[in-house]
């Protein structure tokens, strides 16, 4: 028997003898177990410097008020809001702030509220049992055991239907989660991102958001910009994005003259992700070597 294994058989004995001689040990056993998940994710966190920035480009006002910003929220252990149109980078900053957090040797797990259907989401966060419902073959954790000791990032939680709103407001408030079909409860330690495109206070006052989960989750704020107040950054990002894309190609390309001021003409409504797109549309259509405006797609050649 290999020291692995002989490990893993003295564990199971000692759970079976407290199963038998003292069940009421066992949440403390599972408590010791979870500071030792925690501690053994903090012990492997990467060494040296970790750049929190990894993608989030822009040297304009806004995005340095960000940054400030997001260096005083990352040690905070508290909830944070993220909110702004789509596409405007999200997701990017909630892994600046975990990587700011002291949870950085932790896992940062991420889920799209939107993406699932509500009858799965329940699932997909809290974990259900074998058996729970059809197609349960086995036990799943679910996220937020997944982010046990990091960061769970919730995008478009606005989406989320009012009966699962009140599952995640006892999970915050009372830090424990109930898996579907399980009786007990499991204690678990995360810090919850939430971002969100659509005006929350609206949905309070309109009873589609609970005003509980709103304030547990609006402890601290970040209003992302959208690109089009973001000046030159729409350059940078630009000359950034097809270099990456033309690289893939093997055809370097830059932007002529003309095609730098209706890129940052344009009004971007779907912000980072479609200048994204865009350059990389420009890489796989354009000749080259230079990109002329002609070539920029209708709407954002027109400044829409």
């Amino acid at each position: 028997m290999s020291a692995h294994d002989e490990l893993l058989a003295q564990l199971r004995e000692l759970l079976q003898r407290a199963r038998r001689e003292a069940p009421d040990l066992l949440p403390d056993l599972r408590r010791v177990f979870d500071d030792e998940q925690a501690a053994a994710a903090a012990a492997i966190a990467p060494a040296g410097p970790v750049d929190p920035w990894a993608g989030v480009l822009g040297d304009s006002e806004a995005m340095r008020d960000l940054r400030a910003r997001c260096t005083k929220f990352g040690p905070a252990d508290a909830p944070v809001l993220l909110t702004g149109e789509s596409g405007t980078g999200k997701e990017r900053i909630a892994h600046a702030l975990h990587a700011l957090s002291r949870r950085r040797g932790g896992p940062f797990v991420a889920e799209n509220c939107a993406a699932i259907p509500d009858t799965l989401l329940e699932s997909v966060l809290f974990g259900h049992k074998k058996g729970a419902f059809t197609g349960a073959i086995k036990d799943h954790p679910g996220h937020f055991v997944a982010a046990h000791g990091g960061t769970l990032f919730l995008d478009e939680v606005g989406e989320m239907k009012l009966p699962l709103q009140a599952k995640l407001l006892r999970a915050l408030q009372e830090g424990e989660v109930r898996p579907v079909g399980d009786s007990r409860t499991r204690k678990v330690d995360v810090r919850v991102i939430a971002a969100t495109n659509q005006n929350l206070e609206a949905a309070v006052k309109e009873k589609r958001f609970r005003e509980d989960l709103y304030f547990r989750l609006n402890v601290l704020r970040l209003e992302l910009p959208p690109l089009r107040e973001r000046g030159d950054d729409v350059l940078l990002l630009a000359r950034r994005f097809l270099a990456d894309a033309s690289a893939q190609t093997g055809r370097p390309l830059a932007l002529a003259d003309d095609a730098a001021a209706a890129l940052r003409a344009a009004r971007w409504p779907g912000n980072v992700r479609q200048l994204q797109n865009e350059m990389q549309r420009l890489a796989a259509l354009c000749d080259g070597p230079l990109v002329r405006a002609a070539e920029l797609s209708p709407d954002v050649r027109g400044g829409r």
